[in-house]
Order: C-alpha cells, then structure tokens, then sequence
C-alpha cells in the first residue's frame, strides 16, 4: 500500500500494514491483529503521543536497564514485525540479549523470526560478531515456575537467568509468573487496565515505536551517572500511582475534547 506521508495517521498506517506483512509472512499469529487493534484504541484515548507520564516511567526503566546484571529484551511476533531494528539498537546499549518468546509457539514461527532478524545484512553481522544474541530458538531448555502456557519455554542464558526483562506487548500470565520469580519486569502497554500493566515492576503506557528511540535515548544517558543516582530514579517510581495518573489523563482528556 502506497500512504502518502502527507496523511494525518501516516505513521499509525505504516504499523498497520508491517502487522499485515508479518502475518503473510508467518510471523505473526492471527491474534496479533487483534492485539494491535486493541493497542489502538487506548492510543486514540491516550491522544497518540508520548506524556509526561509515559515518560517518568520510560526514564525509570532505562535507570533499571543500566543497573541491571542481566537484562533481556523479550520479543513476540508483533514486537518484531514493528521494531526489529529499534530492538536491535537497544539490545546494543545493554548486554545484547534478545529473546523470542511467543504464546502461540510453534517451530516455524520461531524459525521464521530468527530469519527475519538474520535478513537485514547489519543485523545478521552483528549476530556474527557476537553483539547481538537471538535467544530462544533453539535453546528454550528452561520453564518458567507455574507457567503452563508455551511462554513458560525460556532459555537459561536469557530470561530464565534474567534479573530485568523488557517485555513488550506483553500477556499477563507471563509477567506475574516473572515477578514471583523475583525479576523486574518492564512492560510497554497501551492498555493501563490489562494485567501485564497491573502486575509490571515498572509499565511504560506508549506505543511500541515512539517508546524504545526514547529508552535507548536515556539508557545511554543514563550510562554516564553513579549507581546511586540511577537507584535513586528507580525507588522514587511508584508504579500504581503512574498507572492512576495515566487513567486519570485519559478521563481529563475524554471529558475535555471537543469536536469541530
């Protein structure tokens, strides 16, 4: 499809058929589409831009990145078919570990993932040289405590062994079962109301693509302060009251609009 950039939802409409191709191209499942319809609607609520909010809570998930030991950035279908490259980019900035984790696993999908990322000739040297690892292909030989689901399949190099993992467009299930096992979970999520947002050590309520520039931005900036100022920016966080703030944002906003 040829979208003019002069549209008013160029960039919205641009996401939309990157989620169409993923989906032909088998690295989506049809519940993806779904999924991202729904992320969606909570933008159109939020007002289609990054807040201040959202930001407080992007600056203490970078904090937390930085002061990590092992951070893991865990990606499903929609993550990918969105933001390979600006995964790729942050995974640089920390220790280089990207994990495919899916709820509707299947080898072919996970195939097809990794291919995807081994497609771009940069990604595929960086994979080379060793600065990027795509985990959770062939070494998912770990399960998650009390995870029934397929997402209870981790590698132990990457998210089983993990004591931050990034997990954007995240199930609930999986996030909970991470927490008790004592990890600080990170979520992007357009939904302040879902259980992923609810049970998240620090939830960044943004759209996938206008989040992580802004993450990888302040991991870098953040490389440069003392574990006691980053540690700082993390207890300060309080994530419920975030969440309430962002809600109490869209009922202000819903209450205020006005239609020409």
């Amino acid at each position: 499809m040829n979208i003019p950039k002069s549209h008013p939802r160029y960039k919205s409409l641009l996401n939309r058929e990157k989620i169409v191709e993923a989906l032909d191209r088998g690295i989506l499942a049809k519940a993806g589409l779904i999924a991202h319809g729904r992320g969606e609607t909570f933008d159109y609520l939020i007002g289609e831009k990054t807040t201040d909010i959202a930001l407080r809570a992007i600056k203490t998930a970078s904090a937390m990145l930085v002061l990590a030991e092992n951070p893991v950035i865990s990606v499903n279908g929609n993550t990918v078919a969105l933001a390979r490259e600006e995964i790729v980019k942050l995974a640089e900035e920390l220790n280089g570990k990207i994990e495919v984790n899916l709820f509707y696993r299947s080898e072919e999908r996970l195939r097809r993932i990794k291919e995807f990322f081994e497609e771009d000739p940069v990604i595929r040297e960086k994979i080379r040289k060793g600065k990027i690892k795509i985990l959770g292909v062939e070494d998912a030989n770990k399960q998650i405590p009390n995870l029934e689901s397929a997402r209870g399949k981790v590698s132990q190099e990457g998210i089983y062994s993990a004591d931050v993992v990034l997990v954007p467009l995240e199930d609930g299930d999986r996030t909970e079962a991470l927490v008790k096992m004592g990890k600080k979970v990170i979520s992007i999520d357009l939904n302040p109301l879902s259980r992923t947002a609810q049970r998240s050590t620090v939830t960044i309520v943004d759209e996938l693509t206008r989040c992580l520039p802004l993450l990888r931005k302040y991991v870098k900036e953040y490389k440069n302060l003392g574990r006691e100022e980053l540690q700082r920016i993390v207890e300060e966080f309080d994530n419920r009251k975030n969440l309430k703030d962002m809600l109490d944002h869209i009922y202000n906003r819903l209450r205020n609009l006005q239609f020409n």
